[in-house]
Order: structure tokens, then C-alpha cells, then sequence
């Protein structure tokens, strides 16, 4: 009976491990997490992936203004510091050529100190403005002349006033440094200084504001005109007409001599090209950078 009773209990015994079992695998079962995605569309927590299609990749090309150029040259390499997989080529060439290097597609950005003229028109091309660049009519550190009126410096830019002593400076003839055709900076002092009239084709030509700079610092009696980046302690910032370029001068009206800077794209920018330009107009570039560059924010003349 003993025999018979354990047979027994053990078979019961058998049946109650299968059924804990069963019972237990599906609780486990209906407390498993659940797998699907949300139906918003959002990763589940703890599994989520950076977008490849939002990494900026890519090649930007700017030519144009070398007024402009050292300011869109540091926001290059901060702008590829920040977007590895991008990169930008900066050259100059001149307002003029930046212009025509956009409007042909050879460049994604012009970079230019003037507005782009009527035969652009039809060419589909975007204005970004993006600094204010003040610029200086500068001499030769041996010319003992600090400020030139109006008509003055038109007299001298025309080749009618030929001598420093016709200015009150010493008796010295005069070097007139330029900037060829293709300058914005040249068109500049043509439209403010000169009234548009024609320089004097005197004196000598230099292909960048650099040069320009580099030129008047080491030739006695010159004199010539450059954006206030490149001012260095060889050459001399003239006042014109009795002041001297400051913000708040260019802001008040007093000091007329400064440029609009322009970078212009055929058609709306997009993709590393817009985001490259979204950067120089962010407020922390424009808050700090651009004067720091000795440049003045975009919206410096907004009413």
C-alpha cells in the first residue's frame, strides 16, 4: 500500500511541477516589454540613432570682395571646426569677379562690397548682407597730412591736386595707389569721393586690399584706400572731412566712407552653402566676431 500511495503521490506531484511551469511561462510572457515602435514616429528610449541625412557634407566655394575676406576666411574654419565633413574655399579677386563667378556658377557664394548692377538682373541671384565695412583713406606714415576734405581727396583721386603742399602737407608729389575696375572698394570711393567721375590713371595698381596696404606702408608720399581690417602701424587712417571713422560715426551719418557686404547666391541658398551663410548672419557671429574683425554688424544702419 505504501508502494501503491507513493506511486500515486508522485504522479500528482508531477502533474503540479508541469502545471507551475506552464503557468509561469506565460507570465513571463505577458510581462515582456513591448517591442513595437511608437506609433508617433519617435525611437524607442534608449535606442536612438543619429541621422546620417543630417551630418552637413559637402564643398563651398566663395570668391569675390577682399575687402570681405578675412571676415568669411574665420568664419570658414570656425564653420568647418563645427561641420568636419564640410569644406570652404575662399579666394578674393574683387567684388567684380565675385559677382560674375556666382552669376556663372563657377562660385556657390560672390562675395561683393556693392550691390550686384542691372546686368545681373536676370540672373536669378539671392542677396545676403552680412557685415558693414567701414573703410579708410590712408597714407604713407612720412605724409604729414591727417585729414582731407571731400573735394580734396576727389582733386588727388583725379590727378588735378598733384603735390601734398596743395593740401597743406610738405612738398612731395603725390603716389596714388588703386584698385582695378573689378574692386568694390575702388567703386566705392568712385561713387562717394569722386562722384563717379574717373580717377587719374597715374600712380600704381594693386590687385587686393592687402597690397594696397603693403604698397602705401612702404612707398613715401602715397596714398590710397583700404577696409579698416587691414589698417597696421606702417600707414595712416585719414579723417575725412574733419572726422574719423568709428561705429558710432557710420551710425550717426558723419562718416560716409564704408561699404555694404554683400554675399550673393544664384537662386535661394541650400543645404552647407545656406548653412555656411546662417552662421556669419547668426546672432553669436555678428554679436562678437564681425567687430572683433573690425567689420560692424549687418543691422548697424536699421531703423
Amino acid at each position: 500500500m505504501f508502494k501503491h500511495f507513493s506511486k500515486r503521490g508522485f504522479s500528482f506531484a508531477l502533474i503540479a511541477i508541469l502545471l507551475m511551469g506552464v503557468l509561469a511561462a506565460c507570465g513571463t510572457k505577458t510581462a515582456a516589454p513591448d517591442t513595437k515602435a511608437p506609433t508617433n514616429g519617435a525611437q524607442p528610449a534608449g535606442d536612438k540613432k543619429p541621422d546620417p541625412a543630417a551630418e552637413l557634407t559637402g564643398t563651398v566655394t566663395a570668391s569675390g570682395s577682399s575687402a570681405l575676406l578675412p571676415l568669411v576666411k574665420q568664419a570658414s574654419t570656425e564653420f568647418m571646426e563645427k561641420n568636419p565633413k564640410v569644406t570652404v574655399n575662399v579666394t578674393a579677386g574683387g567684388s567684380g569677379t565675385g559677382l560674375k563667378n556666382v552669376a556663372d556658377g563657377t562660385s556657390d557664394i560672390g562675395n561683393s562690397d556693392v550691390a550686384a548692377g542691372d546686368e545681373y538682373k536676370d540672373k536669378g541671384l539671392v542677396d545676403h548682407v552680412v557685415a558693414i565695412a567701414p573703410f579708410a583713406l590712408i597714407v604713407n606714415k612720412d605724409v604729414n597730412v591727417d585729414n582731407l576734405t571731400k573735394a580734396q581727396a576727389a582733386d588727388i583721386f583725379m590727378g588735378k591736386i598733384t603735390n601734398w603742399k596743395e593740401v597743406g602737407g610738405k612738398d612731395a608729389k603725390i603716389v596714388v595707389v588703386h584698385r582695378p575696375d573689378s574692386s568694390g572698394s575702388r567703386t566705392l570711393v568712385k561713387q562717394i569721393v569722386l562722384d563717379n567721375k574717373e580717377f587719374t590713371k597715374d600712380g600704381v595698381t594693386q590687385e587686393s586690399s592687402g597690397a594696397v596696404a603693403t604698397t602705401v606702408g612702404s612707398t613715401a608720399n602715397s596714398i590710397g584706400y583700404v577696409d579698416t581690417p587691414y589698417l597696421n602701424d606702417t600707414i595712416k587712417a585719414l579723417k575725412f572731412e574733419g572726422v574719423a571713422f568709428s561705429k558710432d560715426t557710420i551710425k550717426d551719418g558723419k562718416y560716409p566712407l564704408y561699404g555694404i557686404e554683400h554675399m550673393y547666391t544664384k537662386g535661394e541658398a541650400k543645404g552647407a552653402v545656406k548653412a555656411f551663410i546662417d552662421y556669419i548672419s547668426s546672432p553669436d557671429f555678428q554679436g562678437k566676431k564681425v567687430e572683433e574683425l573690425k567689420f560692424l554688424p549687418a543691422n548697424l544702419l536699421k531703423k
